[in-house]
């Protein structure tokens, strides 16, 4: 039998640090919970010592999901390694995950130890973790820029104290894979009692080597690769788990390991994180991107049609991509509405499967064709989107190309439901979009720094949901918005009262 290789996911910590990618409670639970369909074997929920809303989030996950392990990330320090493990305890399959720096830049810049000093840290933290549970992994972090026979010593006192995974990271994307699958070789043939630990790799991107390097180090005997969907993480990002899976799943015979991962379900996965955080799929993404499988060039064109293995080493099907075809339309009822909602991966109860399939009405009497997409779409909008402060009720909005400049009236709700105050107003701008914008902000009384503005069609057609994603900055806080709808001013005002209601949470819990 192959060897088995785990696959780390820490798509809800590490991938969401990457800019414009922050999710709510709701969406981390969902997340999660694809998660877990899709295979993984252990989930990193997040920082529980960073802040209240990480605590929360990570002891939601915990009790939510069955399966996996979940893991909390902590600091070599007492008191981090405690927080951890409140938030982590009631999971089914809790892991502590402590790390500390090792590279001699980061000891005597960052950390101002010396490395006795580390050494004794690492293993009173990994002792004291162990007090909690048996299931401890150790990374030391900027590993992959540590000396090799002080890396060495370092894994074998964190396997010592008791840690069952050891993680060397190449935190900063500095490596190449010849030198990782080196240094990794290294430490299989050198640490004492590697045969206790599996050892584990955390590769970033910055220069563009984190797929290529966790492949390396699978190759030099890893067994453990940390990754996230769609490769999205601190700065450049990290491994893309969809690219690590695939590429030893077709070239098995080259690497002889095997994951537990559903890789019809990649796809569906992928497609879920792009929804919750906002960020489309670009084109040319390895693996589940819109060109993945497609061909254009004539030769290329006939090579598949006498044989689609000339020109494609992986079927749409075995990631589950399937083919765009119309499944609900204005005529369906809720029963198909449901039906497809469970095919997509959501389990709705019956006052979520009302409200979505009114969605679904109010879409089909608006465009020809509906898709998975749009479907997916509506349930993310508007049977997940959380009770918000400011909602907006009605707008319109004059563009013209004369004297008078584009201008909106907007109308909107403030407080819960049924004792929400109406306020209306209007406003000019540059443009419809930014009209509204201004309208939007002279009613909250809040005039954030717009620092990004994206539009992508949810499906294809000029009828195609338009999804919209803002964000925000105020004051020192940031948020992000998002928001979907036929019409891409409606959705940009819709993504900005998002982003406004965010940010006055992020605001109250700061």
């Amino acid at each position: 039998m192959a060897e088995r290789v785990y696959v780390f996911d820490t798509t809800l910590r590490d991938g969401e640090q990457s800019p414009g990618a922050t999710m709510n409670l709701d969406e981390k639970i969902r997340m999660a919970r694809q998660l877990e369909t899709l295979g993984v074997d252990i989930i990193e929920a997040g920082f529980p010592i960073a802040s209240q809303g990480d605590f929360e989030a990570v002891q939601a996950i915990a009790a939510a999901v069955e399966k996996p392990q979940i893991a909390g990330l902590c600091r070599a320090v007492t008191g981090d390694i405690d927080r951890c493990w409140e938030a982590i305890k009631e999971a089914r399959h809790p892991r502590i995950h402590v790390f500390l720096a090792t590279s001699e830049i980061h000891m005597k810049h960052k950390l101002g130890k010396t490395g006795d000093e580390v050494i004794v840290m690492i293993d009173k933290a990994v002792r004291h973790a162990r007090q909690y549970t048996e299931n401890v992994e150790f990374s030391a972090e900027d590993a992959s820029r540590s000396d090799w026979d002080f890396l060495v010593k370092v894994c074998e006192t964190a396997i010592e104290a008791g840690a069952n995974v050891v993680n060397v990271p190449d935190t900063v994307g500095y490596t190449q894979p010849f030198e990782y699958y080196d240094m990794v070789k290294y430490l299989m043939d050198n640490v004492s009692n590697v045969d206790k630990a599996v050892i584990s790799v955390h590769c970033h991107n910055d220069l563009g080597s984190a797929v290529a390097n966790s492949l390396a180090a699978i190759r030099a005997g890893a067994r453990q690769v940390e990754c996230t969907v769609l490769g999205i993480g601190e700065r450049a990002g990290n491994a893309a788990l969809e690219d690590v899976v695939m590429a030893l799943n077709t070239r098995k015979e080259l690497y002889g390991v095997e994951t537990g991962i559903v890789t019809e379900q990649i796809f569906p996965s992928c497609r879920r994180l792009s929804q919750i955080i906002g960020m489309p799929i670009p084109p040319n993404k390895a693996i589940v991107g819109a060109n993945a499988f497609a061909h254009e060039s004539g030769v290329h064109q006939d090579g598949v049609l006498k044989n689609r293995l000339t020109y494609e080493i992986m079927t749409p099907a075995s990631i589950g991509l399937t083919n765009n075809e119309i499944v609900i339309g204005k005529h369906s009822g809720s029963h198909a509405v449901r039906k497809k909602a469970e095919e997509l991966g959501y389990s709705l109860d019956e006052d979520q499967v009302n409200v979505l399939f009114k969605a679904v009405k109010d879409l089909a009497d608006k465009k020809e064709q509906v898709f998975d997409e749009d479907v997916e779409a509506l349930i993310l909008e508007s049977v997940y989107r959380r009770k918000d402060r400011f909602r907006l009720v009605d707008m319109s909005v004059f563009s013209g190309t004369g004297d008078v400049p584009p201008h909106a009236a907007t109308v909107m709700e403030f407080g819960a439901e049924g004792e929400a105050e109406v306020k209306r107003t209007s406003n000019f701008g540059e443009g419809s979009i930014d009209a509204v914008f201004h309208s939007i902000y002279s009613l909250v009384g809040v005039s954030p720094k717009l620092e990004s503005y994206t539009v992508n069609a949810v499906t294809e057609g000029s009828d195609a949901l338009a999804g919209v994603a803002v964000r925000i900055e105020h004051d020192g806080v940031k948020a992000v918005g998002r928001a979907n709808d036929g019409d891409v001013v409606k959705a940009s005002a819709l993504a900005m009262v998002n982003a406004l209601n965010r940010l006055e949470k992020a605001k109250e819990e700061k």
